[in-house]
Formats: C-alpha cells, sequence, structure tokens
C-alpha cells in the first residue's frame, strides 16, 4: 500500500514524544489528509478516537467538548495510558480554535495525556485559528497536491498523463474514460472547492466574479497578465484589489496563485502583475473540450501545458520544502520560474516547444548573480526527469 512521507512524520510525532503539540494537518480537499490518518489509525496500538464535522449539524464548541471527554475516556484503562483524538474539517467550526485552546489548556493543567490531531482542507481558515489562539501549542504538517513521483509510484502514470490529468489520487481510476474523469473533478474538486472551501467559510460579496476569475486563470495559466487586461476580461470585476483579494483566496484553496515577480524590493513583487499558475493541472484539462491524444499533437499548445506542470511542480515543492516561487520579466526578457531560499535564487526556463525567448535567462543573470540558472526541455534537462525532481536540492 502507498504511503506519503507526511504519514511516517505523523506517527513519529504521535508515537514518538510524549504529548508535546497539538499536530495539525492541512491542505486542500481531496489531496489524501484523511487517508492519512486512516493509515496511522490502523497501524498504531494506541486508541483513536475519530470524528468530522462532516454531515454534523451546526457543530460548535460544545461539540467539541464532547468529542474531547470521549477521547479523554478512552485512556483509562490502556497499557500505554494515552489516547488520541482526531477532528477532521476543523475549520467549519466557528471559532474552533478558542475551544481547543480551552480543552489543551486543562488536559496540560491536569498532565493528562491525551494526543491531538487536526484536519482541515482551508488553509486561511486554519492558519488564521492556530496564529489567534493556538500559539506555541501547534506543530503543521502541509498535505499539498501529489508530486508525480508519488502519481507514478502509486498509479504508474507517464510524464504525459501527470500534465494532463493532474494529481488528484481519487480520480485517477477514471482517466481511461475521460469524459467521466472531467466530470469528477468539475463536480468534486472545482466546485465545492469555491463554494465550501472558499464562500461558506469568507466573505465574498462577487462569487461570480470569483468564480469567472478562475476560469480565466486557468485558460492563461502560465501567463503574466496585468490587473487591468485581467478586468478587461471580466464583467463586474470592480477593483484590482479585489481581483487580488480573490486570487488569495484560490491560492488559499489550492487551486490558483498569482505567482508574484522577483524583485529586489519586496514591495515591488507585491505591486507586480501576477503570473496564473494553477495548484493542479487537472483544472485546466477539465475545462478544455480537446482530450488527451489530441492535445498531446497541438505542439504550442502541449508546450503550455508543460510549462503550467513544471509550474505547479514547483509549487508543490515550495510548500514542503519552505522555498519561494516567483517569475521575472523585464521588457521583452523573461525568466519563466526563479526559485529562492535564503539569500540564493535559481532561474528556471522551460523550453518545450511553447516558445523560443533566448534572451531572459543572459539579462536575469547579468541583473541579479543567480546561485543557478536551469534549462528544462530542449538543451536542458529533459521535462520528464525535471518533474521527478524535489527542486530544494537544486540549491545544493
Amino acid at each position: 500500500m502507498f504511503e506519503r512521507p507526511h504519514k511516517q512524520m505523523l506517527t513519529r510525532r504521535i508515537e514518538g514524544e510524549s504529548r508535546k503539540f497539538i499536530q495539525v494537518l492541512y491542505g486542500p480537499r481531496q489531496v489524501g489528509k484523511t487517508t492519512l490518518v486512516t493509515q496511522f489509525a490502523r497501524q498504531t496500538a494506541l486508541p483513536v478516537h475519530y470524528v468530522s464535522t462532516d454531515g454534523v449539524i451546526s457543530p460548535g464548541g460544545t461539540w467539541i467538548s464532547q468529542q474531547w471527554e470521549v477521547a479523554r475516556m478512552q485512556v483509562a484503562g490502556t497499557t500505554k495510558n494515552e489516547a488520541v483524538l482526531v477532528i477532521d474539517e476543523i475549520q467549519k467550526i466557528e471559532n474552533w480554535s478558542e475551544t481547543v485552546k480551552k480543552e489543551w489548556d486543562k488536559d496540560s493543567r491536569n498532565g493528562f495525556p491525551l494526543k491531538v490531531v487536526l484536519l482541515g482542507s482551508s488553509r486561511l481558515m486554519i492558519q488564521k485559528g492556530l496564529t489567534e489562539s493556538l500559539t506555541g501549542r501547534y506543530e503543521s504538517i502541509y498535505v499539498g497536491h501529489w508530486t508525480y513521483p508519488e502519481i507514478r509510484e502509486a498509479f504508474g502514470l507517464t510524464a504525459e498523463q501527470f500534465v494532463w490529468y493532474g494529481s488528484y489520487p481519487g480520480s485517477m481510476g477514471l482517466i481511461d474514460q475521460e469524459e467521466r474523469w472531467k466530470s469528477y473533478i468539475l463536480d468534486a474538486m472545482i466546485e465545492p472547492g469555491i463554494s465550501k472551501d472558499i464562500l461558506l467559510l469568507t466573505r465574498v460579496d462577487k462569487p461570480a466574479l470569483l468564480k469567472r476569475l478562475f476560469e480565466i486563470g486557468c485558460l492563461y495559466s502560465g501567463q503574466i497578465l496585468s490587473y487591468t487586461k485581467i478586468m478587461g476580461q471580466l464583467a463586474d470585476a470592480g477593483n484590482t484589489t479585489t481581483l487580488a483579494h480573490y486570487l488569495h483566496l484560490l491560492d488559499t484553496s489550492g487551486m490558483l496563485k498569482g505567482i508574484e515577480k522577483y524583485s529586489s524590493g519586496i514591495l515591488r513583487q507585491r505591486s507586480s502583475s501576477p503570473k496564473f499558475q494553477v495548484h493542479n493541472t487537472a483544472f485546466i484539462s477539465a475545462q478544455q473540450g480537446l482530450l488527451f491524444p489530441d492535445a498531446k499533437s497541438q505542439v504550442p499548445y502541449w508546450g503550455r501545458r508543460v510549462e503550467s506542470a513544471i509550474g505547479a511542480h514547483l509549487l508543490a515543492w515550495s510548500f514542503q520544502e519552505d522555498f519561494q516561487l516567483y517569475y521575472w520579466r523585464h521588457r521583452n526578457d523573461e525568466v519563466d520560474f526563479v526559485i529562492a531560499s535564503h539569500d540564493r535564487a535559481i532561474g528556471i526556463e522551460v523550453k518545450s516547444g511553447a516558445s523560443e525567448r533566448t534572451s531572459g535567462m543572459a539579462a536575469f543573470q547579468q541583473k541579479f548573480i543567480p546561485y543557478k540558472l536551469i534549462m528544462v526541455g530542449s538543451q536542458g534537462i529533459p521535462w520528464q526527469e525535471f518533474l521527478m525532481i524535489n527542486p530544494m536540492h537544486l540549491f545544493m
């Protein structure tokens, strides 16, 4: 049975240590957070009380306290005098962090050995609760979109299939029936990702605008658009502040990011035109009329899709390895991606048939003196091989 590395980390933290911190697993929906906990629960010798807010009518702080009490009862009589409480989709409970803090501090004062794991699919709501109430009481494990090595090991996909079908494990059984696969991504990933992970948890004054922004972002994934140009593509677009806020919400839900321009000044980065980048290439394919064999045969189009897959690859690893992802452009010079860690930057250019630009790398080298310059595709590392690399290893 395939297991992601996050499971070993969770097991090590819970079983290998005395009660120290609340463990928080968070990340996009349907990437396997619940599966990780289920795998842990099957293999651990500790009693586990697992509950989810899904299907619970109006769960609140009292409900959390009740589940906490059930888990406390499981500690009595165990040989290790320990138990684990798991609460899934915790962000759906208003002011959840206040109740968790109250119960955790109560156990801490009493020396009670209950261990706690919280799961959530809204990065924005989870981080808000952690910073407001639980500072110093938690460790977090970000569980993001699957990388190509994980998808290949678990399901045997080729690199080309990964570019088109993305990395949702629950969709892999449908790729031989592409219309069913597209419906699954639209109905089980995109629609609830917007309606449940954003609209139900955050105030959005123009939900239709947010949905349309996501569609435009998928269409132009891998391309740089000013907010003025984006507004020209949208009806009732409001202002640039609204668009930037909605793009941030889409990013925190693991759907669409606006990559910022690399610059030596933080303020200049934040005021730059965003480069659209999907977190998972399945979002693009599911909204296209093309089928996989036809897409591969269209060279310029396929080249853009490969670049988006490289961007999604870098984005997924940036959360795991804590490096920053940018692009760079000055006049006619452009570098597709820049990854930065501490005081080092690496420029990455993707040459897959979509573009014949050659001047960007030299201009970037002259301006910033980067740690490395990497060419992916023709004249460089084959893009299929690059998808197998942990980008953090490039800094070695």
